[in-house]
């Protein structure tokens, strides 16, 4: 039997404990109920801006009311469980894997016309500083107020407060409920607005400061771009290799039916191409997977989806829970079905010196 080096044998053995000790973001990633989760690079670390979904055992404290969101408030229409979404938290991590929580990064009580039902936030920095769009009050009519609205702050943690003190999008245009809006950076710097509810799909074009709406070339302010007769809501905009890759949810949301489908186009306005479904739910694993965001790893073609599901045997349509898996596109573009696993991904942590891709 020949005689093993004693050093090939040490860096055996180190190896094989590195391989054992791979840290793992086993689904659910986030603790507690939450939902509708966008993820995005800052710095050396992932963020994760999600809805609050629901309370846990332990229900969250109370937001501060002023006079007039107690009025709001107190409307016998609003589903009760949209009184609770008053605020927002978000989670960053080096790794995907060992998550930090940052708590109300954005509450009610810094925007004074939001008073319920606060919304899928969308976060982008722009010159230094970060912007969170936001939904709030559910807004059936435009006799409400309510609908988008921006935040600002210096980090990314917040806190964030209102940044114009009023809706940035207040009333329904081309169908679309002013719900779900996603912010995108496309590579010559122009920011657009991906958002709509009631199976609208509408896009708005942003100011340089993120604050107001800028008109297209054509003077359309607005711009219905709804891609398919199935698109239900929670745009999500991504590009790569030149192809512009505009992703929605379909179904009833608190259905086990939620899902991703997705379209491509070869501008950021359209016409969009339906390619089908990419993300479902797996009768294994957990019902109603849908309203995702994706990330690539600046400097590679490695993709990551993030989304809410809801587990298997759970009826309350507020039990949501954020999972990570992998994302592959296929040699021709198109995006292969996304697999649910409990399992998650492994520690990824991100290249030294490296911004993210625009949209991503």
């Amino acid at each position: 039997m020949p005689l093993i080096d004693r050093r090939m044998l040490l860096a055996g053995l180190a190896v094989g404990a590195a391989t054992s000790r791979t840290a793992w973001a086993a689904n659910p990633v986030l603790p507690g109920w939450s939902a509708d989760p966008e993820i995005r690079i800052f710095g050396d670390r992932y963020w994760i801006y999600p809805t609050y979904s629901a309370d846990g055992p332990v229900p969250a404290p109370p937001s501060r009311f002023t006079r007039w969101q107690t009025h709001e408030r107190a409307s016998p229409t609003i589903w009760s469980p949209f009184l609770r979404q008053t605020f927002l938290d978000a989670f960053s991590s080096p790794d995907l894997v060992s998550w930090t929580r940052h708590p109300r990064v954005l509450d009610v009580k810094d925007v004074d016309w939001a008073a319920y039902a606060v919304w899928a936030p969308s976060a982008i920095e722009q010159d230094g500083r970060y912007f969170l769009f936001f939904g709030a009050n559910d807004i059936k009519t435009d006799r409400q107020r309510g609908g988008i609205g921006v935040a600002v702050s210096d980090r990314p943690e917040g806190p964030f407060r209102d940044a114009i003190g009023k809706p940035l999008i207040g009333s329904i245009v081309n169908g679309a409920q002013p719900i779900d809006q996603m912010v995108f950076r496309d590579d010559d710097g122009t920011c657009y607005l991906y958002y709509g509810g009631w199976k609208h799909c509408n896009v708005v074009k942003l100011s340089r400061d993120l604050t107001s709406l800028t008109p297209f070339a054509d003077g359309e302010t607005y711009k219905a771009i709804t891609p398919s007769a199935d698109y239900v809501e929670g745009p999500f905009m991504l590009k790569r290799r030149g192809i512009y890759y505009l992703m929605w949810s379909e179904g009833e949301w608190t259905g086990p039916l939620y899902s991703v489908a997705y379209a491509t186009a070869s501008n950021p306005l359209g016409p969009f191409t339906p390619r089908g479904k990419i993300l479902e739910q797996d009768a294994r694993v957990a019902r109603g997977a849908g309203h995702h965001s994706a990330v690539c790893i600046p400097g590679t073609d490695d993709w990551y989806i993030v989304y809410h599901r809801r587990p298997l045997g759970e009826t309350n349509g507020n039990h949501r829970q954020v999972a990570i898996e992998r994302m592959h596109f296929r040699k021709d573009g198109s995006i292969a079905p996304v697999v649910l696993t409990q399992g998650g991904v492994t520690a990824r942590r991100l290249p030294v010196a490296t911004k993210a891709r625009p949209g991503s």
